[in-house]
């Protein structure tokens, strides 16, 4: 059987928090027809709260170069490179560069900036262009680094690639777990458990009311104490707020400063949009007329901004205007 009919049999998606089938991208890319082939681990992880990269880094560093390997084997790629946060190429630099030897593998060092974790923008930068996003379409499976067809995974999605040839993936993930909990830290678990479950089994329930942030750092959705049985979506990514405590309007300016600074201003909707809801929050007291205004910022936002940013940058926004407010 070979790798990418495994990888579809597995079921493995990306865990970059897009969720896309990893065997239907690998494949996309085997079927470009391109002399040159690219691969590129994400190792950048800019959301605020999560570390996942960090601890595979620090704790399987040959399990995610096996998976850039096999990568390399299967879709006869031409060079690799791991896209990997400044902070982590000083601490794992000299480990992942020693795994490297004898292997068409480079590492390229993330500069500061939220946006330059984005894949396209990681292109640029390889390129030595502008840290800018690129449009899409073309896709990186059609058209990515120096123009040709592109694999683009992060690094725990390389991870269970290596588990799953080496016949040792059990369906697991990894899962962050911040905020005002009592064990924080990155927890491999099932996949399939729920929020409420996760808390459990990592003894990280709180005993005081509370509500979480689920799936990013800065980006992720509020739930209730009452809507945790559900899925963890996106990232993995659990961040504990104590309700009685938690100024909302505190939390959302933070939000926004982050978006803010982090934006690229190169298209209208992001730049002017993240703007205004900034200055709403600023007032710390929501009208219905902001209420409003809000609605239409959001929703121009998600379907006009350029990048996934943009896309995303509403919905922590909706959803704690929504059920803490």
């Amino acid at each position: 059987m070979d790798i990418i009919t495994k990888l579809k049999q597995s079921g493995l998606t990306g865990r970059s928090g897009s969720s896309f089938p990893v065997g239907l991208k690998w494949e996309m890319v085997k079927n470009a027809k391109a002399k040159e082939k690219y691969i590129v681990c994400n190792a950048s992880e800019g959301e605020p709260y999560v570390n996942k990269d960090y601890y595979i880094l620090k704790n399987y560093p040959e399990e995610v170069i096996n998976g850039m390997k096999i990568a390399i084997e299967t879709l006869k790629a031409k060079r690799a490179y791991i896209y990997i946060n400044k902070d982590y190429y000083k601490e794992f630099g000299k480990t992942l560069k020693k795994l490297c030897i004898g292997l068409p593998i480079k590492l390229i060092e993330k500069q500061p900036g939220y946006l330059r974790g984005e894949e396209t923008t990681i292109l640029n930068v390889i390129e030595e262009k502008p840290p800018l996003p690129r449009i899409r379409p073309p896709f990186p499976t059609q058209e990515g680094l120096f123009k040709k067809p592109t694999l683009i995974n992060n690094v725990e999605t390389f991870y269970f690639v290596s588990k799953i040839v080496k016949k040792e993936y059990c369906k697991t993930k990894f899962y962050s777990i911040a905020g005002e909990v009592k064990n924080k830290g990155v927890f491999e678990l099932p996949e399939n458990l729920f929020i409420n479950q996760i808390l459990l089994q990592t003894n990280n329930k709180p005993e005081f009311d509370f509500f979480i942030q689920a799936g990013g750092g800065a980006c992720g959705k509020i739930l209730t104490s009452n809507e945790l049985k559900q899925p963890l979506t996106g990232l993995g990514s659990i961040i504990v707020f104590n309700k009685k405590n938690t100024d909302v309007f505190k939390l959302m300016k933070k939000w926004a400063q982050f978006f803010n600074k982090e934006n690229c201003d190169k298209c209208v909707p992001c730049r002017e949009g993240l703007y205004r809801i900034e200055e709403i929050v600023n007032k710390k007291v929501i009208t219905t007329e902001d209420k409003a205004i809000l609605n239409e910022l959001f929703t121009t936002i998600e379907q006009t901004s350029l990048c996934p940013l943009g896309k995303i940058a509403s919905t922590p926004f909706k959803s704690a205007i929504e059920k803490l407010l």
